[in-house]
């Protein structure tokens, strides 16, 4: 449902301004609950598509829909902006699924931050959690981060790998919680990749793929108490790219052969991940 009703934004069907069908009406036309159809909408407005989205009166097209933080016209923004409201919004539906393949998971942990906020305060109640994550494996050279002097590497590496652990664990403490306070089926996997990754992906609900590319510059970082010149890349700052299943062909294609590819990693070459050592 919230893919037609955003073609028919995109389209022009509905008009910036235009109020929206009443839930009754929506609810009749796709033959669904009026439960689903508040869900759609409020995936639409999460994307800044629709305001006004309530119990009551029927909700209104966004008078600027290109602003929208999905689809073909959504404006790229650095992953803090970006990952936060997209995950949230993946996490309205009863059946959540998240595929990540990243550098250390920070910027993951910070987004499900809040929906998990949302649950806790009984405002989101998904049945299922399944959160898939690829990261580097420890048994690797890496690419970044790197020293610039390679004697360093040795601290630098350590520096790394505590990081991708914790916040590992603590993804996975945190959603796994939701099973005893919440009866949640959640599930939490991990597993190492043999290289690292140049890029970042996020895979949600099967229907979008958010895709940012890891830049390295070289810096400067203290480090054990010592300034140390290495070559990094930034996750947190790095630029999304959002592509919505059903939002155009190009869209619909990306995130068909993001889901291949993850998968494929998934299956062959990665590996068994151990986030205590």
């Amino acid at each position: 449902m919230a893919d037609e009703l955003r073609r028919r934004i995109r389209t022009g069907v509905l008009r910036p301004g235009q109020r929206m069908p009443t839930q009754a009406m929506l609810a009749d036309e796709f033959g669904v609950e009026r439960g689903a159809v508040r869900q759609a909408l409020r995936i639409l407005q999460s994307e800044r598509l629709l305001t006004n989205v309530s119990k009551g009166s029927p909700a209104t097209v966004a008078p600027d829909p290109e602003r929208a933080l999905s689809g073909p016209t959504a404006p790229p923004l650095p992953t803090t902006a970006a990952l936060a409201p997209r995950i949230a919004a993946a996490f309205e539906s009863p059946q959540v699924q998240v595929d990540a393949l990243c550098l250390t998971a920070v910027s993951l942990t910070l987004a499900i931050g809040e929906p998990l906020r949302q649950i806790h305060a009984g405002r989101l109640k998904p049945a299922k959690i399944d959160v898939r994550v690829l990261l580097p494996s420890r048994d690797i050279d890496l690419a970044f981060p790197a020293p610039v002097d390679a004697a360093e590497s040795g601290r630098l590496r350590r520096r790394w790998l505590a990081q991708r652990n914790a916040q590992g664990q603590v993804l996975q403490h945190n959603l796994l919680s939701l099973r005893t306070t919440h009866g949640i089926d959640v599930h939490v996997t991990f597993r190492a990749l043999p290289f690292t990754p140049p890029v970042k992906l996020y895979l949600l609900n099967g229907s979008e793929a958010l895709f940012a590319y890891y830049t390295v510059r070289r810096r400067e970082e203290e480090i054990d108490q010592r300034r140390l010149q290495l070559y990094d890349a930034q996750g947190t700052q790095s630029i999304l790219f959002s592509f919505a299943q059903g939002a155009g062909p190009r869209d619909t294609k990306f995130v068909e052969q993001s889901h291949l590819w993850f998968d494929a990693l998934w299956e062959t070459i990665s590996s068994e991940l151990d986030l205590t050592n």
